[in-house]
């Protein structure tokens, strides 16, 4: 896919090291020709991303909380006094207290639910509303990941499905707000995939087997998949699709059962 995002620039939020799905989608897009700027929380997390940053050429690195208003709003004039105008913003963050995600989602917290939505739901329309000035002129692309577990139960997965079936809902609402502007708004839907945030879920392990055994691709997804998928929705390729919940998972979700020799 060597030049397809030649002349294009865009943001990545979320990559926490190199086996992140969001490093997965920026090395894609930068091998593609894209020109990238990347967000991280805090400094344990900075000195991590700073050599990836480098492997593919930016030196553009914001530290940023999704959940403080000044931070995202520094993070965008910073990036708005750097480059006029983006082509893409790569969202890949999402957060829930790691002991929920195992046992009943009957008890989930009222301050995690809070949270979980918060960081992993409306921070991607707090995002799109800052990236929305720097897309307006030439059009764009707003990417965020999603999981099946957001309309089918999968054990452990708890307060994450609900937010992300809200972000998924997030996604179709923005795509209908930003399409008369260009802004084409859609969600990768990978399944399990071996990240410093998979691991947190109880049980990943199992789950990652019994998919990679039943998929009809007999397959989970690889980073490079995942990345060649965010490759072409943000590329002229896609110009035509926007709303979608685009699955990158060896077809796992087209099963109502485990293959024949698994049940």
């Amino acid at each position: 896919m060597s030049g397809l995002l030649a002349g294009k620039r865009g943001l990545i939020m979320g990559v926490a090291n190199e086996r992140s799905i969001a490093w997965g989608i920026a090395k894609a897009m930068a091998e593609a020709g894209a020109e990238l700027a990347f967000t991280y929380q805090g400094e344990a997390f900075g000195k991590r991303l700073e050599p990836l940053a480098q492997s593919v050429g930016s030196d553009f690195m914001v530290d940023v909380d999704v959940t403080d208003d000044a931070s995202l709003d520094r993070a965008f004039e910073e990036l708005g006094a750097r480059w006029p105008t983006i082509d893409f913003v790569v969202h890949a963050i999402a957060f829930s207290d790691k002991s929920e995600l195992t046992g009943r989602f009957l008890n989930t917290s009222r301050a995690n639910f809070k949270n979980s939505m918060d960081i992993s739901a409306y921070s991607f329309i707090d995002v799109a509303r800052r990236a929305h000035p720097l897309m307006v002129e030439n059009g764009g692309t707003l990417l965020t990941l999603t999981y099946m577990g957001s309309n089918r139960v999968t054990p452990n997965y708890n307060v994450m499905g609900v937010a992300k079936a809200a972000l998924e809902s997030a996604t179709r609402y923005l795509a209908n707000d930003l399409g008369p502007e260009g802004i084409r708004v859609n969600a990768i839907s990978p399944g399990p995939m071996k990240t410093l945030a998979g691991a947190a879920i109880g049980g990943a392990r199992k789950t990652y087997k019994h998919t990679d055994q039943n998929a009809p691709l007999r397959s989970n997804a690889t980073l490079e998949a995942v990345g060649g998928t965010a490759v072409y929705l943000a590329s002229d390729a896609g110009a035509c699709t926007t709303g979608e919940i685009v699955r990158v998972d060896g077809g796992f979700h087209v099963l109502g059962m485990p293959q024949a020799e698994n049940l």
